[in-house]
């Protein structure tokens, strides 16, 4: 903390003896970038209780939606570091472990009684919790599921405890959930939402299969989106190669695990290594030596700038509007049939993947947001106005803070507005419109077959 020092004045005119007043410091985390600091944020290890704005709004207001978009858990790395141990680390679910949560007892055993769901396509053959004693690639950890319990138990706080979003005998109509085909994607939506409405009844659940990592469902075709994405790749390729630290360390951990270069780069080591890092377990050893804490420090560094640059570039933006315009589609023509009285779909639960977050949060505008962490979740908020009942606004939380007046459509609204707040005709003209004025066209249709000016 700060001690700000502060000088009131009296009443009389006088100033009185200088007070000290406390004053948390937002401004705590490392000034340069710091890899193993992020790192940290990014596990997202469940300590201490999280703080949260969703559900802030005045008294008068009246929340009506909520669409949750989440990135799955902790998980098992995706890509194997040739020529050494896998990490040790058991996926099954032990109550008794740390990290563990008050329901996780009971999800295991909910879980266990789920034929009655209707799961689409392949997401009827998927488990819906992880339980192999050495984790698959891929595999949702008991990390990832604490976490997303952690993430049902604040919303459930929030919007059913507080804001009575769904009544005690909700139907199945007024949720709408869907994932991707991999099962840590669904396990992490079914724990969010078993502590989002506990043991609830698996004949309402309806668990939609999207087959499409950005979710683009039946407007996939867009080959102005592929154009800008092989750019957007060719921009790290060539930012990586430029970067001699990163071309020692990688000729370094080469050498130590007797691989050739170029083959220690494909298999992608950040993501091995980071589970080494998120679960405490030592980087791996050969004959020839360790991997260690200096080679995971230059090669996390390295993803930070890559990511910092991206932004600076538009070449991943202009991706990023392509690329989500068919889910934000999606999510504005609900929240109007909800402003206009529709009840059904009233909390929706996307559970995605960074690559589905991160150009959401591009589209927007959230250019200060991190990268999505394990179990990262992005709310979209629809209140109703109690003075004025045809007026809705829309409240964005990424990770539980207030991003709404950090997007691109609504940033000089704060300038004007006594709300905390943004119209929601304001996300639908630019989801509807605006979108498209970068590559000077007026439909998606458009913006995807011809190239921009």
């Amino acid at each position: 903390v700060h001690l700000i020092p502060v000088n009131p004045v009296r009443e009389d005119g006088l100033n009185p003896k200088s007070r000290k007043r406390i004053m948390p410091d937002l401004l705590t985390e490392p000034p340069a970038i710091d890899p193993v600091y992020e790192a940290h944020v990014y596990c997202n290890i469940p300590t201490i209780a999280e703080r949260s704005m969703e559900g802030h709004a005045p008294h008068y207001f009246k929340l009506v939606s909520v669409q949750v978009l989440i990135r799955h858990g902790d998980r098992y790395p995706l890509y194997a570091i040739p020529k050494t141990k896998r990490p040790d680390i058991d996926c099954m679910l032990v109550p008794s472990r740390k990290p563990s949560h008050p329901q996780l007892e009971a999800f295991i055993k909910h879980m266990s009684k789920g034929s009655a769901a209707q799961m689409d396509g392949s997401l009827s053959s998927l488990p819906y919790f992880p339980s192999h004693s050495l984790c698959e690639m891929g595999e949702l950890t008991q990390t990832g599921v604490v976490q997303h319990l952690r993430n049902g138990q604040l919303l459930r706080e929030v919007y059913i405890n507080k804001h009575k979003l769904l009544p005690g005998d909700w139907t199945a109509k007024q949720l709408y959930l869907e994932t991707t085909g991999k099962s840590r994607t669904l396990q992490s939506a079914l724990a969010l939402l078993y502590a989002f409405l506990p043991d609830f009844d698996w004949r309402k659940i309806n668990m939609r299969h999207q087959w499409s990592t950005i979710f683009c469902s039946g407007s996939c075709d867009c080959p102005m989106r592929n154009h800008y994405l092989e750019e957007e790749q060719h921009r790290q390729y060539s930012l990586r190669v430029k970067n001699n630290d990163l071309e020692k360390i990688y000729v370094d951990m080469a050498r130590i695990v007797g691989i050739p270069t170029r083959q220690l780069r494909a298999s992608n080591p950040i993501d091995s290594l980071l589970c080494y890092f998120c679960h405490n377990v030592s980087f791996p050893c050969t004959k020839a030596g360790c991997i260690g804490m200096e080679h995971f420090k230059v090669i996390k560094r390295h993803q930070l700038k890559d990511e910092r640059e991206r932004q600076e570039k538009k070449l991943y933006f202009l991706y990023a509007l392509l690329a989500t315009h068919p889910l934000l589609n999606q999510t504005v023509s609900r929240l109007q049939r909800i402003a206009e009285g529709k009840k059904e779909e009233v909390f929706v639960l996307y559970s995605a993947h960074d690559v589905t977050l991160s150009p959401v949060l591009s589209a927007l505008g959230i250019t200060e947001a991190r990268f999505p962490r394990f179990a990262a979740r992005l709310v979209f908020e629809l209140w109703q106005d109690g003075k004025r009942p045809k007026e809705h606004f829309i409240r964005i939380l990424y990770n539980g803070a207030d991003v709404t007046f950090q997007t691109s459509f609504c940033k000089d609204h704060y300038k004007r507005s006594s709300k905390p707040m943004c119209p929601l005709e304001k996300f639908v003209n630019f989801v509807k419109r605006d979108m498209f004025l970068v590559f000077n066209s007026t439909s998606y249709y458009d913006a995807c077959h011809r190239r921009a000016l």
